[in-house]
């Protein structure tokens, strides 16, 4: 299977992928590890906030959706990492029972002035549940090997 290179990235495209399940132990077991607010990790608790009941928390929901990313995306490409989050936000709370998947948009792309081989990627990924809602957005750069000469190849195998 051939890879995923800069190049065959397009500004404009809209990738579609996923689905994750989210269940109530995965949204608890996250918590007490990460985020041990009442909310996320005791259903009375979760039912007497503003949120009437158990949510996950943001941080899981932007690690479902990297996730998605990984297995659909990153894993066919020549992925170099990428420098940061430009911004995120959380709109709607996750539940267990949400049907989750992303939207990926192709924003911005740019070549590395310092390292040719770099091609940049600016992306909004939008994580959308069973009602087509909206529930996490985040703008993100990553960078791809682009297609060079061989005495260039570098980076992901």
């Amino acid at each position: 299977m051939s890879k995923l290179y800069w190049e065959d990235l397009a500004i404009g495209q809209v990738l579609e992928y996923g689905a994750h399940t989210v269940t109530r132990e995965e949204v608890i077991e996250f918590a007490r590890e990460f985020d041990p607010q009442p909310f996320h990790v005791d259903d009375e608790a979760a039912a007497q906030s503003p949120y009437g009941g158990l949510i996950a928390s943001g941080w899981q929901t932007a690690g479902f959706c990297m996730r998605m990313l990984v297995d659909n995306v990153l894993s066919k490409a020549r992925s170099l990492g990428a420098p940061g989050v430009e911004w995120l936000r959380w709109r709607q709370p996750v539940r267990p029972g949400d049907e989750l998947r992303v939207r990926h948009h192709v924003l911005e792309k740019r070549v590395s002035k310092s390292r040719p081989y770099v091609g940049f990627v600016k992306n909004r990924f939008e994580v959308l549940n069973q009602h087509d809602a909206v529930v996490m957005e985040m703008v993100t750069q990553s960078m791809f090997q682009r297609r060079l000469d061989p005495d260039h190849e570098r980076g992901a195998a």
